[in-house]
């Protein structure tokens, strides 16, 4: 796994796949930063440019794209999110904290959240969205510490 708390630009990673890219609200570089490679089916970039920077007008032409797996992005507007990461397995394999302007691309493996602070939360990800087909759901760590401490409290 890379673990450094002080990264602003942060790659989970587990058995070399990358499950996530975690950019710290307190990213700031000129210029446009691509974070993710051209063959990811969602695309992450950070955009900084001047005063009187002209982008030039453009269209996007369609193009077919194949979509096998829902990759999504999160921006915290406002509070404290924790993300608990799993493999494909739905093992439990570590957790980040995420915090107001933080940024994460949930590429590969499972994931869940506990809201540790109120959150305001901007969700992007491919559509269309079908539901319940779209997720496999199981029970994660924070459900079963709960069940544990239950057991105990019996």
């Amino acid at each position: 796994m890379n673990t450094s708390s002080q990264q602003l630009v942060e790659e989970i990673t587990h058995n070399d796949r990358l499950l996530a890219i975690v950019i710290s609200a307190k990213f700031n570089q000129p210029g446009i930063h691509f974070f993710t490679p051209n063959t990811f089916s969602q695309q992450l970039a950070y955009i900084n440019h001047p005063t009187g920077k002209i982008i030039q007008p453009h269209i996007h032409n369609p193009v077919s794209r194949i979509v096998f797996y829902t990759q999504e992005v999160l921006l915290i507007k406002k509070g404290r999110l924790r993300v608990d990461f799993y493999s494909e397995q739905q093992e439990y394999l570590e957790s980040r904290l995420l915090e107001a302007g933080d940024v994460i691309l949930l590429i590969a493996g499972g994931h869940g959240f506990e809201v540790v602070e109120e959150v305001e939360i901007i969700e992007i990800k491919q559509g269309p969205y079908v539901g319940e087909e779209d997720k496999t759901r199981f029970p994660g760590i924070t459900q079963q510490k709960n069940e544990t401490l239950s057991l105990i409290s019996n």
